[in-house]
């Protein structure tokens, strides 16, 4: 069997969630044929060569480049997978982008449905084109990866009709990286790097409306009397209209209490987060919440918000709490800053439980093993 994958999304130098799904899956599917796992052949559609990181090339993993730039999918890829040789006897898209015409069955994944809820944390043209294109995908696919049962009930909800197709992978981290050995040497060194004197509180994530760090910040503005010796890092390249957070930290006067480090380097997102007192995702929806899992599996205890995905992702292990209410945030925040060394313990054993509980490998076995199940016509 031939499995044709959209890898476009995964070949990007600087990668968030959205980014980081897809390169895991080809990652951990190219070590699932290594371990004589999955005899099938992957061929890996991009735009542009693979980047450095992405899996080397063998015998049956290899990558086919289409030069092209907008519309991609439409002018490059579709007219391939008629014309192309080999022609996959499946294609999956590991985004909600499926080619609207193949000969073969398609397959997709959706994140989260988070826009058709808050369409005014958008721009017109991102929203519709969410919209839209994932309407389509999701009708047109024969598969459809949900990465959580948070995520399968919004599109069944929203979309009842393809309740018998959808399939809930979880994703997963990386233990090689993190993971409660971290050294204090590594955390010293991206203190250093981002300027980072005091404890800190930690956000990491994109800078954008969805995120909800205007209100993580006035919750932060409640704690600064009476823990003065605490900052509050908010790591992360900036996304679509997140001007309005710059000016909520100013209008609030804590400039000198809250610090951007812009994009993080994955190479230090494992120290950054371990150096961390505690970790913070005020999301109003989450399709998943890599980074609260990454935060767990590094012994942080972590914050979130009651919304989306988050409270099935963090279970019994985190702190749970209404985004819509800075109160409510700033009590969380606090229960973590105010423990004693015991219960602080406690808090990041539990998170160490939570996040064994997910992993990349078994995402891409899950998901080859879907992908098999969806070449039936």
């Amino acid at each position: 069997m031939i499995i044709g994958i959209d890898g476009n999304e995964a070949n990007i130098s600087e990668r968030v969630g959205v980014n980081e799904y897809p390169f895991q899956i080809l990652q951990n599917l190219a070590k699932l044929q290594e371990k004589g796992e999955c005899g099938h052949s992957l061929i890996v559609y991009l735009k542009e060569k693979p980047l450095p990181d992405l899996p080397k090339e063998t015998q049956n993993f290899k990558y086919k480049i289409i030069p092209g730039g907008g519309l991609w999918i439409i002018t490059k890829l579709m007219p391939d997978l008629f014309l192309g040789k080999p022609k996959p006897d499946i294609f999956f898209s590991p985004s909600h982008y499926v080619p609207v015409f193949a000969p073969m069955p398609r397959a997709c994944s959706i994140m989260d449905l988070g826009y058709l809820k808050f369409s005014g944390q958008f721009r017109k043209k991102d929203f519709w084109q969410l919209k839209i294109w994932s309407a389509i995908s999701i009708l047109l696919s024969k598969r459809i990866f949900a990465i959580s049962n948070s995520t399968k009930e919004d599109i069944v909800r929203h979309y009842s009709f393809a309740r018998d197709k959808i399939s809930v992978t979880h994703l997963g981290y990386d233990p090689g990286r993190f993971n409660i050995n971290i050294s204090e040497k590594d955390v010293r060194r991206i203190k250093k790097t981002y300027s980072i004197v005091d404890d800190y509180v930690l956000y990491l994530g994109t800078l954008k409306p969805s995120k909800n760090i205007e209100t993580l910040i006035e919750a932060f503005g409640q704690l600064t009397p009476r823990y003065p010796k605490i900052r509050l890092i908010i790591a992360g390249k900036k996304g679509w209209m997140y001007k309005s957070i710059y000016k909520k930290v100013e209008k609030s006067g804590l400039t000198a209490k809250v610090t951007f480090t812009d994009f993080v380097p994955e190479e230090d997102k494992p120290a950054l987060i371990k150096g961390a007192r505690v970790f913070v995702l005020p999301s109003y929806w989450e399709g998943f919440g890599l980074d609260a899992v990454n935060a767990m599996a590094t012994g942080v205890p972590v914050v979130a918000s009651n919304a989306g995905s988050l409270p099935e992702v963090i279970g019994e292990a985190g702190v749970v709490v209404d985004p819509k209410n800075a109160d409510s945030m700033a009590a969380g925040i606090e229960s973590v800053l105010s423990a004693d060394s015991i219960a602080y313990n406690e808090m990041a054993k539990r998170g160490l439980m939570q996040s064994n509980k997910f992993s990349w490998e078994k995402c891409a076995r899950e998901t080859l093993r879907i992908l098999e199940s969806g070449r039936i016509k």
